[in-house]
């Protein structure tokens, strides 16, 4: 193969890896619909931001998230990619909970395997590609940061 077609072949992955998390958050979002404004009704705990920056910051998550399972998935082999479909699924679970069935104390419990799931697949990316692991990090702060939204909108709401 050249290296032109190899390299075209690598953007796509890049492409197809990107556009993965941005669908499955895209669906997710689409199937919360209007229960999703429901959010600034809450009481909510300090520092919790405005609904304006849930969708900036995880566009840019679900970027992240994409670049970091294509370096995967090209220099790995696709069972490394087990922890990354796994906490893929949670987190299209994570605000049907939260935002169509109000299941608030459910959704705090779903953030703490969500963080597990995305531990065991830094630890896995990390085996395969530093710089992989390390592109999921903002990810997992986010998601510490989130759990002790929930955790807060579970308290000061349920």
């Amino acid at each position: 193969m050249n290296g032109e077609a190899h390299g075209s072949s690598k953007i796509k992955t890049y492409i197809f890896a990107i556009l993965i998390p941005l669908a499955v958050g895209g669906l997710s979002s689409l199937l919360t619909g209007e229960s999703m404004q429901s959010y600034e009704s809450l009481v909510r705990p300090p520092f919790s931001p405005p609904a304006l920056v849930f969708p900036i910051v995880w566009t840019i998550l679900y970027t992240l998230m994409g670049i970091s399972s294509a370096r995967v998935w090209l220099l790995g082999k696709p069972s490394d990619q087990v922890f990354y479909a796994a906490q893929l699924a949670a987190n299209f679970f994570w605000p049907l909970f939260f935002f169509n069935q109000k299941a608030y104390a459910l959704s705090f419990a779903w953030i703490i395997l969500l963080v597990a799931l995305v531990l065991l697949m830094i630890n896995q990316f990390s085996k395969v590609d530093r710089l992989a692991a390390l592109l999921q990090l903002p990810y997992l702060f986010w998601l510490l940061f989130a759990g002790y939204l929930a955790w807060g909108v579970w308290q000061l709401n349920g």
